[in-house]
């Protein structure tokens, strides 16, 4: 996927290891979009998943409804290729909420569902609400001094190394100021409907970190549990927002230990 596609539309990046024999798993970024986030986790996942990871253009200013579309959309032209395989599908913070929004609009498609840090409880943050609205007054420049003053909120530094941090702050830094306050009021006006969620029979595993400075993703993950018919929930005790950055914590390994992969062994091949 050339860097003008992404630019232009939301599409998939696909790692280099492509595997269509194993079930696919579909995950949904954090605000920033892009995807590049989630590099420290996709060769654990690969051990079992073929892996798709959303990247959404730093100008789009798509609503709710329209990115819903975009997903969905994505993932039949995958399964065009290969349609008999599970398609698992992870949401991280405001990817989170965009999971729900996909997962409630299909819910036949998705063999099984991953929550992490779900935003969906921005609305309890005032403040976060009220720092969005200044987004558009404060010069670029500042901006970026901005985005360094919110990384203590975002991750539990002393849990990610160096390079990770300097990706995420680079990657903080890459997206516009506009689409920034754009996606925090979506984030600010999110709804799902609680009767379409329930509807989810599909096992749901929540994930979030007891150590979250941004967001109650504890308490969260607790009220979404009560609407969902099928779910686990796993606190991670030291985890912050940005809990698949930190050294320690391996997406696959979680699953693993949950039971949440097609077995209680690692995941086989998909027979064909």
């Amino acid at each position: 996927m050339t860097m003008q596609e992404v630019e232009l539309n939301p599409c998939f990046l696909t790692p280099e290891r492509v595997q269509p024999e194993y079930p696919l798993l579909v995950y949904l970024p954090g605000m920033d979009g892009t995807g590049q986030l989630l590099r420290s986790q996709t060769a654990g996942l690969e051990a079992g998943f073929d892996v798709r990871c959303l990247a959404i253009p730093r100008k789009d200013l798509n609503t709710w409804d329209v990115l819903t579309k975009s997903v969905l959309d994505l993932i039949d032209a995958e399964l065009e290729k290969s349609s008999q395989r599970p398609v698992y599908l992870c949401g991280e913070s405001f990817g989170g909420c965009l999971a729900m929004k996909v997962a409630s609009q299909a819910p036949h498609l998705f063999k099984r569902i991953i929550l992490i840090n779900p935003a969906s409880s921005f609305h309890l943050r005032p403040w976060l609400s009220w720092a969005s609205q200044l987004t558009l007054l404060v010069p670029s420049e500042l901006y970026d001094v901005g985005a360094l003053g919110l990384l203590p909120f975002l991750a539990s530094l002393s849990r990610i190394s160096p390079s990770d941090r300097h990706e995420l702050l680079k990657t903080m830094r890459s997206v516009p100021p506009e689409t920034v306050h754009w996606r925090l009021t979506l984030l600010r006006e999110f709804n799902v409907d609680e009767e379409q969620l329930g509807r989810l029979i599909q096992p749901v595993l929540l994930i979030a970190g007891a150590s979250d400075r941004l967001l109650p993703s504890v308490t969260e993950v607790k009220r979404i549990a009560n609407i969902l018919p099928n779910n686990k929930i796993v606190v991670l005790p030291h985890c912050g927002h940005a809990c698949l950055l930190e050294q320690d914590i391996n997406l696959y390994d979680i699953l693993k230990a949950n039971d949440f992969l097609e077995s209680n062994a690692d995941i086989g091949r998909v027979k064909k």
